[in-house]
């Protein structure tokens, strides 16, 4: 987690072409500004009589532990923390976990495959506890399912920190360590039962440290994964058990000059874009799309190559976090002291939906705006509203038109990106003061109503919380006096400590976002239903 930084602020002005300029949003632009951790009483997250850390006084000055889970199944075979999470993009109850074996600086990485359809549902009486024979009994006791690893990880020589089956259709595992070992596993799965056979393909290893994977959801390069290393360089490679060698290399890039913090493909898998500690931005034209259109920039490696050398852009402290909105036409990059970047992208195929008009937005049935018309490389919005690094940002799916980011500093902001990026909330005390650690919307909501609203978040509180970002949603799931900050359900089971052997390091949710699995930092995996 990146150390603590005072936030980025400063005047710009805007402009057109090539004297645009940034425009910083003040908080007093934004649409709604949700304090979570007010006094008045509007969102009571912490229960009276408790500490810090969950615990509550027994009247006696001694402290008596409460623990509260609310999952319906588990994985406690980690011995250390569980530092990566993945989940097969065909059957979503195959996940992936990684992490370390011990304390120790050398402990070996080590991982598990686990099939979450075994966790039981929680039953749901279609009869009120009255009208039991015995009304005295209460309701039965919420059942809980230990789960057993499928397979296990194995091979690194330090921890596993990043996980990804291969896309389209989850043919590859990969699994990237500290100790810069890139390890391959084929994954079959009967379609009739979901059962998964995995087997050892092999290894590639050509930096000292991996800290992020990325599968490219290209069809066309299909089994194809990107990877950012801590001495910067970033790779791509092409996976095909039935070829010699089994792991190709297809593109190598060193252009940055500090780790590699983050990757993200464009929709279209033509595009990858990587951020890094030295404040760089560089979008790889990594199948030669943007060269045939001579859309290269003067290295011929990029579509976008942005450094601190551009005051528009420099951002002390560097980046940590990118993402591609759906149209691919525009990406966000979030970095130190809160600053996110918004930069313009060049338009490689043709768009599969037209641009809405501005009343259409209002109305709610937009599609993510088309910021085609700008030159590639122009920063379109420069965003300084929260006080410390934007570790995660998410976009929601189409028809929605919002950029999520969560904060070191323990906030949730939420832009609009059809409206000059104008922030449209912002959720102070979103894992009750500690650091957010990811968001990621929700891709397909279970009503269309709630369709692109719906944001699932986690921190180091040791608490995962879905957020409707329509506003206040009164419901029969949601935590008392929380409806103001749209927020509609928690899952708890984590130990909570501030990352001091506790928090919420990752998650995934499927399409659906119906049942969550969590990655530990307290060394268990928890599956958890919506």
């Amino acid at each position: 987690m990146p150390a603590s930084r005072p936030p980025q602020n400063g005047p710009a002005a805007e402009g057109e072409g090539d004297e645009f300029e940034p425009a910083m949003l003040d908080e007093d632009e934004a649409q709604e500004v949700v304090e979570a951790g007010d006094d008045d009483g509007d969102v009571a997250m912490d229960s009276d009589g408790e500490d810090d850390n969950g615990g509550e006084y027994n009247g006696e000055g001694e402290e008596a532990m409460t623990l509260e889970n609310d999952s319906i199944a588990y994985m406690d075979r980690h011995k250390d923390s569980v530092f990566a999470i993945a989940q097969h993009p065909l059957y979503p109850h195959l996940v992936a976990t990684g992490g370390s074996e011990g304390d120790a600086d050398d402990a070996p990485g080590k991982g598990y495959v686990i099939d979450t359809s075994a966790a039981a549902p929680r039953p749901r009486p279609v009869l009120p506890p009255s009208y039991n024979a015995d009304a005295g009994a209460g309701p039965a006791p919420l059942q809980n399912t230990e789960l057993e690893p499928i397979f296990a990880i194995d091979g690194h020589t330090d921890s596993i920190n990043a996980l990804a089956f291969t896309q389209p259709r989850g043919e590859y595992l990969v699994s990237g360590g500290m100790d810069g070992r890139l390890r391959v596993y084929s994954v079959a799965v009967n379609g009739s039962t979901g059962a998964a056979r995995i087997a050892f393909v092999g290894e590639s290893q050509e930096t000292e440290e991996v800290t992020w994977l990325a599968p490219s959801p290209s069809a066309e390069y299909a089994n194809t994964i990107a990877f950012g290393a801590s001495d910067g360089s970033v790779w791509v490679l092409s996976i095909d058990a039935a070829a010699e060698p089994a792991i190709q290399i297809v593109q190598s890039y060193f252009l940055h000059t500090g780790p590699c913090t983050a990757g993200a493909w464009s929709p279209d898998g033509l595009l990858l874009a990587t951020v890094s500690e030295d404040g760089s931005l560089h979008v790889f034209d990594v199948w030669g799309a943007a060269a045939a259109k001579s859309l290269v920039t003067d290295n011929g490696q990029t579509v976008v190559s942005l450094t601190e050398a551009d005051q528009r852009f420099a951002v002390e402290g560097g980046f940590f976090s990118v993402a591609v909105a759906p149209s691919g036409t525009f990406l966000a990059a979030g970095g130190a002291g809160g600053a996110i970047r918004i930069v313009s992208l060049p338009r490689l195929t043709t768009p599969q939906t037209s641009t809405t008009t501005q009343s259409q937005h209002r109305g709610g049935s937009a599609t993510t705006s088309d910021q085609s018309s700008h030159v590639a490389g122009t920063i379109l919005a420069g965003i300084n509203t929260q006080a410390d690094s934007i570790e995660s940002l998410s976009f929601s799916p189409a028809p929605r038109t919002l950029l999520a980011a969560g904060s070191v500093d323990g906030s949730i902001a939420v832009f609009d990106t059809s409206r000059s990026f104008a922030q449209r909330r912002i959720v102070r005390a979103a894992h009750d003061g500690e650091p957010v650690v990811k968001v990621e919307f929700v891709r397909s909501a279970p009503t269309a109503a709630a369709a692109g609203w719906l944001l699932t978040s986690c921190g180091l509180d040791g608490v995962v919380r879905r957020w409707d970002l329509r506003g206040a949603t009164p419901s029969q799931n949601a935590v008392s006096g929380a409806e103001a900050t749209g927020l509609v359900k928690e899952w708890r089971g984590h130990r909570g400590g501030g990352g001091e052997g506790g928090g919420v390091l990752g998650f995934v949710q499927g399409d659906t976002g119906e049942r969550v699995v969590t990655a530990g930092d307290d060394s268990v995996v928890l599956v958890f239903e919506a």
